[in-house]
């Protein structure tokens, strides 16, 4: 089966969860800015976890499918539409053959996931079939889509479908400000400086991408002087560059850098980073290492129980 891009949207590409253990050959881990929309769509679907699926940018894709598809959105909600009838968001349905899907704007977040019975048919690089654009290699043909692509699908290893409860997820992707540990600079800066990072609220600047998302508000500066040889960055490092605004690194992230790193948003709550918006305000919390496993735990139990077969 294929399906035929009409139009590319904003920034369309193939994401699965990830590519690890070549961050020592300089390689980011890639995969889905919002890797639990990714897997709710896919487990919709009945696909695995990880399979590939569409991440699509603030303006969707408009995709023309071949044959009829079992299909999902989640992730932030849009417009989407074959014809006049919308197309909901966190609910596996039925295209027909020679469906035209279109996606238009996002309305509540940056990104959505667009999941198909059987996942895209691409290229496993490196145990990922994630898109790094930058190293021109994964998902399609190692970059983001355009007009006039052919995706292929793959067919279903497990044809059938499942849903979600009305309402489960709000409790999930929470509301409340990113919870962070402590970064492996903290000591660099003073209790005053730290106390201002967790009480000031912060702007997403336009400046933001994949890569990282750079923030706009009260400057925190080391006071430590001394320079930092340059160390590994874990997956939501807060970098603090000279100019005292904060970047959170994300996952077409640098693996190395040479900026101090104050803290560490929770990999619980990466999710809710890859849906800020450019102007979207983000406040922090910090939580203790303990708390942010059983975070991470929790997660992965409702993900667990919501779809039991």
């Amino acid at each position: 089966m294929t399906i035929r891009v009409a139009k590319q949207g904003f920034f369309s590409t193939i994401q699965d969860c990830g590519r690890f253990g070549y961050v020592h050959l300089g390689i980011s881990p890639a995969g889905a800015a919002d890797a639990l929309s990714l897997r709710i769509a896919n487990r919709l679907v009945g696909n695995d976890n990880y399979a590939p699926a569409l991440e699509m940018t603030l303006v969707g894709a408009t995709l023309e499918f071949e044959e009829s598809a079992i299909t999902a959105i989640s992730g932030a909600n849009c417009d989407c539409r074959v014809g006049q009838n919308p197309i909901p968001v966190n609910e596996a349905i039925e295209l027909p053959a020679g469906a035209v899907l279109q996606c238009g704007s996002t309305t509540d977040g940056a990104r959505n996931y667009l999941a198909i019975q059987g996942g895209f048919d691409v290229p496993i690089v490196m145990g990922s079939a994630s898109t790094d654009v930058r190293g021109r290699f994964g998902g399609f043909e190692g970059r983001r889509l355009q007009k006039g692509d052919v995706l292929r699908v793959r067919k279903s290893a497990n044809p059938h479908v499942r849903s979600l409860r009305e309402g489960s997820l709000e409790a999930l992707r929470g509301k409340g400000p990113l919870r962070v540990t402590k970064g492996a600079q903290r000591d660099w800066f003073d209790p005053d400086t730290y106390a201002r990072l967790l009480a000031s609220p912060y702007l997403i600047s336009e400046q933001s991408d994949r890569t990282g998302l750079r923030l706009q508000g009260d400057a925190v500066s080391p006071s430590e002087k001394s320079q930092l040889l340059t160390d590994g960055i874990p997956l939501g490092a807060i970098q603090v560059p000279q100019d005292g605004q904060p970047i959170i690194l994300f996952v077409d992230q640098q693996t190395t850098g040479g900026y101090p790193k104050i803290a560490n948003v929770i990999a619980a709550d990466m999710h809710r980073v890859g849906q800020l918006r450019p102007r979207d305000q983000v406040r922090f919390a910090e939580v203790s290492i303990a708390e942010a496993v059983e975070a991470l735990r929790q997660q992965e139990r409702w993900l667990k129980e919501t779809f039991a077969a």
